[in-house]
């Protein structure tokens, strides 16, 4: 007897997920039985939105805008990425303990470097938005060494917060949007 696991992505909105057409082709490729759900879940029940899931047999969830910091809090165990960005993108269910993990950063990365063949070394870096996507690729980028990383946003604050978080690991700057130099060349905008 074929047993089904169930996984998910859990956001707030997450109607625009693209992940259970992903997964369940991902299922098909590799002869898996799974289920993959949208779950939308706002901020106030998090908590008790991936318990449940945990304690129904849920295997692990993607976890996208805006939950990806909070749920940390979740977390028995983070992984040293998911440490390093404060934000966990995917978590597992092991012998009843929830581990965080983020690969936001690793899966731009490879994109980058495999599929379009972009040396980020010495390169001028601008990232659009300062949310939890953000926090899992800056530390990353950071690694590859480039000239200076901007993170532009729609408030200050919040893209200051990210540039001070990382400014240990390299050259991280914060700007509004509207406040983006224009006379800056960029060899990388992400859209984040």
């Amino acid at each position: 007897m074929t047993t089904t696991d169930r996984y998910g992505v859990m956001g707030y909105p997450v109607s625009h997920s693209r992940s259970p057409v992903i997964h369940r082709l991902f299922a098909l490729q590799t002869h898996q039985e799974l289920q993959y759900e949208l779950l939308q879940v706002t901020p106030d029940k998090l908590s008790v939105a991936v318990r449940q899931f945990q304690r129904t047999g849920g295997k692990g969830l993607n976890i996208t805008v805006p939950h990806k910091t909070e749920v940390t809090k979740l977390c028995d165990q983070l992984s040293e990425r998911a440490r390093t960005a404060g934000a966990a993108n995917t978590l597992s269910f092991r012998d009843g303990e929830i581990l965080g993990d983020n690969t936001d950063g690793i899966g731009l990365l490879r994109d980058l470097a495999v599929n379009l063949d972009v040396t980020l070394e010495g390169a001028n870096i601008l990232i659009l938005g300062a949310g939890g996507a953000t926090r899992g690729i800056v530390g990353p980028l950071l690694e590859m060494q480039p000239v200076s990383l901007r993170i532009a946003n729609r408030t200050l604050d919040k893209a200051q917060i990210l540039a001070d978080h990382f400014s240990r690991s390299g050259p991280v700057s914060a700007c509004r949007f509207n406040a983006v130099p224009v006379t800056e060349k960029y060899d990388l905008i992400n859209n984040a």
